[in-house]
């Protein structure tokens, strides 16, 4: 049976010039949803319900979480900070809905891929906290804003051992591309770094005590259809979550 992928949107309050101008509006790039669907998943786009009861009930309701990357940032008091740079915030109705059911995701043991902010979003709501700027705050930090197109790759990440994604895609290295200013900065306790970039950049974190719980920084809904490494994200993510399908006889 198809595992049913809950993908989390992007949301206008009514606040932006773009996608929607004043009127409130949900949107997503396509590439999350071709990416789950044509890797054998049914994709869920969820709406960002204020109700954390209703949240439980939404989560009970599909096999896999998937928090997609967003081009406005966490607000820093989300990790105990002010905000020292000048940067687009989340809507704070996506930013408390991620973090919830992130929360719930872990409580009920279903996995859950968060891609580039959705990563950063992990770390937050398990209690750590990011670099603001990279540029501003990492002066041997390297470019982690490609000038290319996200199609290509941009730089190397080296993978830990023994972690869930040296086993996903059963190499010590891989190329990715880069498109972020922001980054993990402390790594939230229950958590680990599983990858790096050559300049110490924390590019994947994920869960020891969880299934599959997993934050990658770049963007693999971009390369899955022409690298086979970031093909193998999707599709263990994908048999992670027929698992919980199977277990919960849906």
């Amino acid at each position: 049976m198809k595992p049913i992928i809950g993908v989390t949107p992007d949301f206008n309050a009514g606040d932006r010039k773009e996608w929607g101008g004043r009127e409130p509006t949900y949107f997503l790039r396509a590439r999350y949803i071709r990416a789950v669907e044509e890797l054998g998943g049914i994709p869920l786009v969820l709406p960002l319900l204020s109700d954390q009861a209703t949240r439980r009930r939404l989560l009970l309701q599909i096999d896999g979480l998937l928090l997609t990357g967003s081009g406005p940032d966490l607000p820093p008091s989300l990790y105990g900070e002010r905000q020292r740079y000048s940067f687009e915030l989340v809507s704070e109705r996506r930013a408390n809905f991620e973090l919830d059911m992130v929360h719930l995701a872990q409580q009920a043991d279903v996995p859950l891929l968060g891609i580039c902010g959705g990563m950063q979003a992990m770390n937050v709501a398990c209690g750590g906290s990011l670099f603001q700027d990279i540029a501003s705050q990492v002066s041997t930090s390297h470019e982690h804003r490609q000038h290319t197109r996200a199609t290509n790759l941009s730089h190397t990440v080296a993978i830990e051992p023994g972690s869930l994604l040296r086993r996903i895609v059963r190499s010590v290295s891989m190329r990715v591309n880069s498109s972020h200013h922001q980054s993990v900065k402390t790594v939230a306790p229950s958590l680990v770094a599983s990858a790096l970039a050559p300049d110490g950049i924390v590019e994947a974190i994920e869960s020891p005590a969880h299934r599959f719980f997993l934050g990658i920084q770049w963007h693999p809904e971009f390369l899955f259809d022409r690298h086979p490494l970031h093909r193998r994200l999707f599709e263990a993510f994908l048999r992670a979550a027929r698992a919980t399908n199977r277990s919960t006889g849906r």
